[in-house]
C-alpha cells in the first residue's frame, strides 16, 4: 500500500497595504489550518512580496511596522521581498521590521552593495520538513539594478542565482518551491531554463491563476493582487518513493467574507500611532493651494518648481494627476502631504531634445491623455492630468488642430529649438513609457532615491518666495 503525505501551502502576494483585506483573510487561514491539523496534514503560509506600500497611511506613518505585525499575527512562515519593499524603504527601516520576526525572510538574489553579502535577517534558502516531506525554499525579486543600487541593494540575476541553489538543494529535498517576485512571463521562462523546480509561486504582475499552470515539469501559481484572493496549493507526496504524486491549486475569493474584529483593532491601533507620528506641522499657509487636473493651478506648479529646484535642472515637467486634492489654508502636516501625494514616485534628471518636450506639451492638450487612467508604476491617483512646468513658458492656441497648438516654448526666456538638448527634471514613471510618450525618449542621467514627491513638496513649502512663485502663470493662451 502506498504511503502518502498531504501538505498544504497557503500564499498571498502584492497586498500593497490593502490592510483591511487581512481582517477577512485571517479567519479563513485559521479555519483551514485547523481543519488540516485535525487530519494531521501540515501547512505553510507564504507571502511573495509587495506586502508593504507607503500609499497606506498606517504603513507610511509606522515605517512598515504595521505590516510586519500583521505578518506575525497571521502566522506566516516564509516571506520574500518585492520591489516595493526594496525601493521605498531604507535598509534600516526594513531591518527594524524583519530583524526579529518569527517568520523567515527569504531571497536568493538580494545582496547588500557595501558588504557584497546579505544582511543577517535575509536567508538565501531554507529547508523545512512537513511530515516526511523535505522542502527546499528559495526566493527571488525582479532586478531593477540601476535604482536598487541607490538604495544600497545588489539584486543579482535571478535565473543564474536560482539555478545554482537548485543544483545544490536538489539531492537533499523532495520538493523545491520558489517564491518568485519576478512576474508571470519570467516565471514561465524560469520554469523552462532551470530544471529541478517543482513549484513557482508568483507575484509582481498581479496574475491570478485560479488553477495551476504547468510549464514542463514545473507548476506555476499566482493569487492576484491586493488581498482579493487567498491561494492554496495541495500536494500529495509518495513517502516511500520521495516524489510528488499530485499537486493541485485553487484560490479563495475574499469578497463578502466576514472580518475579524481583532485584526481591525490591530490596524486601528497602528492608525492612531501613524497619525500621531505624521501630525507635526511643516508650514502655515495663509491661503489654500488649489489643484486642477485639467488646467494650470498653483499646487502642481509648486510641485514642478520643487522638482526643478531639487534636481538643479533647466526646466521641469510633471503631470497634475500626481496631486489628489488641494492643500487648505492653515497648518500643513506630513499626514496632509501624504494624503495629497501618496505615490512612491521619485524624481529623475534626464536630457531630452526640444522636439520631445514639444510633443509632450501637445499631448497635454489632448483629452485622451489628460483623462487617461494609470495603473501601477508607482502611480496611486485617478487620471494622468495635464502637465505643469517650471523654468518654462508655453504659448498655445487651443483652437488649432491637434499637435499644432504649441506656438512657442521658452526656457528661461530663450526660445526652445527642436534639436536643443535640455536638462529636464521629471518623475520616474515617465521613463518607463507610461503617460506622456515624448518623455520616454529622454536619456536618464540620475534617479533620486529615496526622495518621494511629497518630500520635495515639504521642502518647497518652506522655501522663500515659493508660494508667490507657484502663482505665476506658465501657460499662455494666444
Amino acid at each position: 500500500m502506498t504511503r502518502v503525505d498531504r501538505i498544504h501551502l497557503l500564499h498571498t502576494n502584492d497586498l500593497h497595504s490593502h490592510l483591511d483585506q487581512t481582517s477577512k483573510m485571517a479567519p479563513l487561514i485559521e479555519e483551514l489550518r485547523a481543519q488540516w491539523q485535525a487530519r494531521n496534514e501540515r501547512s505553510l503560509l507564504l507571502d511573495i512580496g509587495d506586502h508593504m506600500d507607503r500609499v497606506r497611511m498606517e504603513t507610511e506613518g509606522t515605517d512598515g511596522r504595521v505590516n510586519g505585525t500583521i505578518l506575525e499575527r497571521m502566522g506566516y512562515d516564509f516571506v520574500t521581498l518585492g520591489n516595493n519593499e526594496l525601493l521605498t524603504f531604507s535598509q534600516d527601516q526594513l531591518a527594524a521590521v524583519y530583524r526579529d520576526a518569527p517568520y523567515q525572510v527569504l531571497s536568493s538574489n538580494v545582496y547588500e552593495v557595501k558588504r557584497t553579502g546579505q544582511p543577517a535577517w535575509i536567508r538565501p534558502c531554507s529547508h523545512v520538513t512537513l511530515g516526511s516531506v523535505r522542502i527546499g525554499m528559495l526566493a527571488a525579486t525582479i532586478p531593477y539594478q540601476t535604482v536598487y543600487e541607490l538604495m544600497g541593494w545588489d539584486v543579482r540575476d535571478p535565473v543564474s542565482t536560482l539555478a545554482e541553489n537548485v543544483r545544490r538543494l536538489r539531492g537533499e529535498v523532495d520538493l523545491i518551491v520558489v517564491l518568485s517576485h519576478l512576474g508571470l512571463m519570467n516565471d514561465r521562462m524560469l520554469a523552462k531554463e532551470v530544471p529541478g523546480i517543482d513549484l513557482i509561486i508568483g507575484a509582481h504582475t498581479h496574475h491570478l491563476l485560479e488553477e495551476l499552470e504547468r510549464v514542463g515539469d514545473t507548476w506555476l501559481a499566482g493569487a492576484g493582487k491586493h488581498g482579493q484572493h487567498l491561494g492554496h496549493i495541495e500536494i500529495e507526496v509518495d513517502i516511500d518513493a520521495g516524489r510528488v504524486r499530485t499537486i493541485r491549486g485553487r484560490v479563495y475569493p475574499l469578497a463578502g467574507r466576514a472580518e475579524e474584529r481583532e485584526m481591525q483593532e490591530l490596524i486601528a491601533h497602528y492608525r492612531g500611532e501613524a497619525l500621531e507620528n505624521m501630525a507635526q506641522p511643516i508650514h502655515q499657509l495663509s491661503r489654500p493651494l488649489g489643484v486642477d487636473w485639467y488646467g494650470e493651478s498653483p499646487l502642481p506648479n509648486l510641485l514642478a518648481d520643487a522638482l526643478c529646484d531639487w534636481v538643479g535642472a533647466e526646466a521641469a515637467l510633471v503631470n497634475n494627476g500626481q496631486l489628489l486634492a488641494e492643500i487648505p489654508a492653515g497648518s500643513v502636516t506630513r499626514q496632509q502631504l501624504h494624503a495629497v501625494c501618496p505615490h512612491p514616485i521619485n524624481p529623475v534628471l534626464m536630457t531630452i531634445e526640444g522636439k520631445e518636450i514639444r510633443r509632450t506639451l501637445e499631448e497635454a492638450l489632448l483629452d485622451e491623455f489628460v483623462t487617461l487612467p494609470i495603473r501601477g508604476f508607482g502611480f496611486r491617483g485617478k487620471v494622468l492630468g495635464t502637465v505643469s512646468v517650471s523654468g518654462m513658458e508655453v504659448f498655445y492656441d487651443p483652437e488649432a488642430p491637434p499637435f499644432q497648438r504649441i506656438k512657442e516654448i521658452r526656457i528661461n526666456g530663450s526660445r526652445l529649438e527642436e534639436e536643443q538638448l535640455v536638462r529636464l527634471a521629471t518623475i520616474d514613471m515617465f521613463t518607463f513609457g507610461i503617460g506622456y510618450m515624448g518623455l520616454k525618449e529622454g536619456k536618464v542621467q540620475k534617479y533620486y532615491l529615496p526622495e518621494f514627491l511629497r518630500d520635495l513638496l515639504a521642502k518647497q513649502l518652506q522655501a522663500p518666495a515659493a508660494l508667490a512663485r507657484c502663482e505665476v502663470k506658465r501657460w499662455h493662451r494666444i
